[in-house]
């Protein structure tokens, strides 16, 4: 994390008179639509037009709903392609180049925006201007430019902020720190509570329910970790949902949830140890099979096809067992 905040009318300096892309890691989350949609709207105050972008899908009703209520323009990787060149500049927000949920699209990254540490992966990466604050959530940086700058953010501007803040530190009770709590004094007398409450309500859809029925049906208690295989596809926010879920039995303390997918296993852990890193968990138990990594309280990860190729006919032996030695837990 850097120790010297930077200041916003760096980033403004440097996007005016350049082609601009905001682009969030790979289906996006409500905080990440919410720090891209502010940003481009502060952007716009100073003339700078900027698009917003992503690649993967929407494939949560939350998020489609805040794309929808809110009439918050986003561009899949696809419906750009033809459009974008490689000086434009990119703006990578809630995420960072090579953390392994963003793809690399043409354009220049010349900046990052984000909540989360920067890994071995991409310690490295340089940037025209970055900003890595390890706050709750990545709508949080958002808001404090606003107040940087002495700007006021429109209805539509502050309901996104505080949605994303909300949904991604669980209502306030996970990962948030000083500054989200800041935040959502400063936004909520500006948001839209109507809005809000559309946004609150109803975020479940049917099929989630078969997600839910495999977690109460698969999971395997070892102590205090909870793990559950979900044996077919679900969205990566269903994922964490559940892994939610299963933190919130009182016998657990670490949750891990991993589905199966064309391309190997996607994982979602969470952990209320304050002695258990889960982003440093979920990479040292998949150090050589795959990738992982997040923030204390919560990360995820995947494990490659060829990997449980590998393994056998008991991958999720493997998997578990994997977990235990981390933990040093008896199997």
């Amino acid at each position: 994390m850097d120790t010297q905040r930077p200041d916003i009318k760096e980033l403004i300096n440097i996007c005016k008179g350049h082609k601009v892309y905001i682009q969030t890691h790979n289906i996006p989350d409500p905080d990440a639509i919410g720090a891209a949609f502010g940003l481009k709207q502060l952007l716009a105050e100073f003339d700078i037009d900027a698009t917003i972008c992503y690649d993967g899908s929407i494939d949560k009703l939350s998020s489609a709903k805040m794309l929808d209520i809110l009439d918050i323009d986003m561009y899949a990787d696809h419906e750009i392609a033809d459009d974008m060149k490689k000086d434009d500049y990119i703006i990578c927000v809630d995420t960072q180049k090579e953390s392994g949920n963003v793809t690399d699209l043409l354009g220049d990254e010349i900046a990052a925006i984000d909540h989360h540490p920067t890994t071995s992966r991409n310690a490295d990466i340089e940037y025209r201007y970055k900003d890595i604050r390890l706050f709750g959530a990545c709508c949080t940086i958002i808001t404090e430019y606003y107040k940087d700058l002495k700007m006021t953010p429109s209805p539509k501007v502050a309901t996104a902020l505080l949605y994303g803040i909300r949904m991604d530190t669980l209502q306030f009770s996970r990962g948030v720190c000083g500054e989200d709590i800041a935040a959502f004094a400063f936004l909520h007398p500006l948001a839209d509570n109507a809005c809000l409450k559309k946004l609150e309500m109803n975020n479940i859809e049917f099929g989630d329910l078969k997600a839910y029925g495999a977690a109460i049906e698969n999971i395997r208690v070892f102590d205090y970790l909870g793990i559950v295989h979900i044996p077919f596809s679900c969205p990566d926010a269903m994922i964490a949902i559940v892994a939610d879920f299963i933190l919130s039995l009182i016998e657990i303390d670490i949750a891990v949830v991993y589905c199966d997918r064309p391309d190997g296993y996607k994982f979602s852990v969470r952990s209320e140890r304050e002695n258990v890193d889960a982003g440093k968990l979920i990479a040292d138990a998949l150090d050589g099979i795959g990738t992982g990594g997040g923030h204390a309280s919560m990360a995820g990860g995947k494990v490659f096809l060829e990997s449980i190729e590998m393994m056998g006919g008991y991958p999720e032996t493997e998997i578990t067992e994997r977990f235990l030695r981390t933990l040093n837990l008896p199997f």
